[in-house]
C-alpha cells in the first residue's frame, strides 16, 4: 500500500521562497514527480525525478524549482523560489511504482498513487 503524505505548502509574498515535502511510505518505486492544480484550472506537472536521479521541469517553473529525492527517508523535496502569484494551486505529489523511468514524467496519468496536496497561495 502506498501513501503519500505532503507538507510545507503556506502563504508567502512574491518573490519569497517554500519547501514542499513529501514523505512516502510503501512501494513508491524510482519515479515520484509534483503536480499542481489552481481552481478552474487542469492539473499541471511541475517536476518528476526518475529512479537514475534524471529530473524534469515544466517550463514555467524552470529555473526557479528543485525537485530532489532523499531514498534513505523515503522524502521527495520541491524547492520553490522566486514564487509568483500565479504559482498559487494546491500541490500534489504522486508516484508511480515498477519503472526505472519514464518518457513523460510531467504526464499526470502515469502516476497511479498522490497525495492529499498542500496548499501554496503567493500574494
Amino acid at each position: 500500500h502506498v501513501q503519500l503524505v505532503e507538507s510545507g505548502g503556506g502563504s508567502v509574498q512574491p518573490g519569497g521562497s517554500l519547501t514542499l515535502s513529501c514523505v512516502a511510505s510503501g512501494n513508491t518505486g524510482n519515479c515520484m514527480g509534483w503536480f499542481r492544480q489552481a481552481p478552474g484550472k487542469d492539473r499541471e506537472g511541475v517536476a518528476g525525478i526518475g529512479g537514475n536521479g534524471r529530473t524534469s521541469v515544466a517550463d514555467s517553473v524552470k529555473g526557479r524549482f528543485t525537485i530532489s529525492k532523499d531514498s534513505a527517508k523515503n522524502t521527495l523535496y520541491l524547492q520553490m523560489n522566486i514564487l509568483k502569484p500565479e504559482d498559487s494551486a494546491m500541490y500534489y505529489c504522486a508516484a508511480v511504482p515498477g519503472f526505472a523511468d519514464l518518457a513523460a514524467p510531467l504526464r499526470d496519468s502515469n502516476y497511479p498513487y498522490w497525495g492529499q496536496g498542500t496548499q501554496v497561495t503567493v500574494s
